[in-house]
């Protein structure tokens, strides 16, 4: 089971190159990144978006490129769609989001006849590195689906599940988590952790263990668990915590980031190809994170 960013990174390095495409790659953190991740040897790269400034802020950082890995596109729109064409064309095996809005970007992937649809739901997982804590600890979804139904969150979970495996946790737990540890039916939260909990005991969703709700401080606490009286194997121990909503997953994100001082990768599961989706601020670390993160789901893929 990998347990730090070192080694997702080592990891990473240990195997075949993949191509990434990035959409929107005149910015100086991306560029950072792509260098970094040149000189892990994780990776090759097609740059699309402005080629003038890709070129001159290669240049400023050091960055080596040949020009013909710079695709010139008049817009971020175009970036992005170049960069999707890329990987559906075979020519790429990842597709990364660079200096441009998450909107613009995912419409590209999602674009029914151009785009990286698979019929499966996407969903965004958030990685985190926490100081003194023992393992990574995945959240999701905190950036695409705003409130998914049953359902969806059932496909969810398959992702993350797959995304699991990828860094070597076979059996990962999954706490689905809540305001509350128990059912409410005042709550649909609680009702629907309810029902994953038992779909996976059930077999319906397979490859982990599933439980649920937790409250927050039942699900990473093993002290907090037992004081509340809750027999899980999840319990205290959780891999993933799994947000109801959003909001929910955005508050928690921000929280790790700002409040935590996590390191952070973060990807979209679910399209043909794996994505790489970080905010626009995240540092040139994070974004080498993400990219390794990715190497190791596009070798699973195969």
């Amino acid at each position: 089971m990998i347990r730090t960013f070192a080694e997702v990174v080592k990891k990473a390095e240990a195997l075949p190159p993949v191509t990434v495409a990035v959409a929107a790659a005149a910015d100086e953190d991306v560029l950072e990144a792509v260098r970094n991740a040149i000189e892990h040897g994780i990776a090759d790269f097609l740059l699309f978006g402005d080629q003038e400034k890709i070129e001159a802020l290669s240049k400023k950082i050091g960055l080596n490129i040949d020009s013909s890995k710079i695709g010139h596109a008049n817009t971020v729109q175009e970036a992005a769609q170049l960069a999707v064409a890329a990987v559906r064309d075979g020519k790429a095996d990842v597709v990364m989001k660079g200096m441009i809005q998450t909107a613009d970007f995912l419409r590209a992937i999602l674009n029914k006849e151009k785009g990286l649809r698979t019929g499966r739901v996407l969903s965004h997982v958030a990685t985190f590195e926490v100081p003194g804590y023992d393992r990574l600890i995945h959240v999701t979804d905190p950036a695409l689906n705003v409130a998914p139904a049953l359902p969806e969150k059932a496909q969810i979970a398959q992702n993350i599940i797959a995304y699991c495996h990828s860094l070597e946790n076979m059996e990962p737990k999954i706490a689905v988590l809540g305001a509350v540890e128990v059912v409410n039916p005042n709550m649909p939260p609680t009702l629907d952790a309810a029902a994953l909990a038992q779909m996976n005991r059930r077999g319906q969703l397979k490859g982990a263990v599933i439980d649920g709700p937790f409250a927050l401080d039942n699900a990473v606490s093993v002290e907090a668990a037992e004081h509340k009286g809750i027999v899980s194997p999840v319990a205290g121990k959780a891999d993933v915590l799994f947000v109801p909503d959003i909001e929910a997953g955005n508050i928690l994100y921000k929280s790790m980031v700002y409040f935590a001082k996590a390191k952070i990768g973060a990807l979209v599961l679910g399209a043909a190809a794996p994505v790489v989706l970080t905010s626009r601020a995240d540092s040139p670390e994070a974004k080498l994170y993400s990219i390794a993160l990715a190497v190791l789901q596009a070798a699973n893929q195969k």
